[in-house]
């Protein structure tokens, strides 16, 4: 890490006045900070926050590839961080830079560490955030598997389709909150039932307005259109809320084919033979023409 002579001399000497800062990078580009010390400090043009109440486990970082994991404890506060924004995901991997402060001139500081936000668990209150370092990135997948259906994102440069056509949008309203994970809307009743399945959803209004989820589910109903999201926590929307909600995509090559006409782009591998072909032999009275075999 790097440090200053002046913040080496400081450290040097008997009596040191250190505190830990941590700043919060957002998925969406928001920055907060917060502090284990007992007043506001500005660092670096961040100003970090002491009224959660922030602590750290102990950090250890170790040679190799695994994965080092720091604590950190905070209280869920209405003004700084609640439970509720926890709850929609608002932090989930969140980037997280913590910082070694001369409390007594703030100038005087260094990077001690950079990280993601992996679990989070509350509980009475409280909060405590698993700190996950770089390395975490190494358990992803960064390649493509040979499988039947498609790998790459609707409208992406790989799927090529166009997404500004008007009958890939539309707009409603949250007529009735059912259950944890689903909505009854008004806004959808002439779109055909399962064209928004695994498309996006964005909140315009309400509490979760400018958040984005996945839409699991759409289905007609004599009362409405029913919407089924993909979410951690309870739906915290409420009726009149506003969305716009985008054509989905299952990954499948007939839909491909008939929902897009774009069978040319597929990027998955339909024809791919399953373990029974790939087990089997050959028998009388099979054909071997060199046609798929699966259709």
């Amino acid at each position: 890490m790097s440090v200053s002579e002046e913040f080496r001399t400081h450290l040097s000497g008997a009596t040191t006045t250190l505190c830990h800062c941590w700043r919060v990078t957002r998925r969406g580009g928001t920055v907060a900070g917060y502090t284990d010390h007992d007043e506001k400090l500005v660092v670096e043009g961040t100003a970090f926050q002491p009224e959660s109440g922030f602590s750290a486990s102990e950090a250890r970082d170790r040679l190799g590839l695994s994965t080092d994991t720091v604590d950190i404890d905070g209280a869920l506060s209405s003004l700084d961080i609640s439970d509720e924004e926890i709850a929609a995901g608002a932090f989930d991997g969140a980037g997280v830079e913590t910082l070694l402060v001369n409390w007594s001139d703030p100038s005087q500081w260094t990077l001690l560490r950079k990280a993601v936000i992996g679990k989070i668990v509350r509980q009475d209150g409280l909060f405590t955030a698993e700190l996950l370092s770089p390395t975490e990135s190494l358990d992803r997948v960064n390649g493509r598997y040979i499988r039947r259906e498609c790998d790459s994102v609707l409208g992406d440069r790989r799927c090529k389709v166009a997404l500004d056509r008007p009958d890939f949008h539309a707009s409603g309203l949250v007529v009735k909150i059912e259950g944890r994970d689903a909505v009854l809307a008004s806004g959808l009743n002439d779109v055909e039932a399962g064209w928004f399945s695994h498309g996006r959803l964005t909140w315009t209004s309400g509490a979760n307005a400018g958040r984005v989820e996945q839409v699991l589910d759409h289905a007609r109903r004599l009362d409405g259109v029913r919407l089924v999201l993909w979410r951690d926590g309870t739906i915290v929307s409420a009726p009149g809320d506003a969305f716009t909600v985008e054509v989905g995509c299952d990954k499948l090559f007939a839909t491909c084919e008939a929902k897009f006409g774009n069978s040319a782009n597929f990027r998955g591998f339909p024809h791919l033979p399953g373990n029974d072909a790939a087990y089997g032999y050959v028998t009388d009275g099979v054909v071997f023409d060199g046609a798929p075999i699966v259709p």
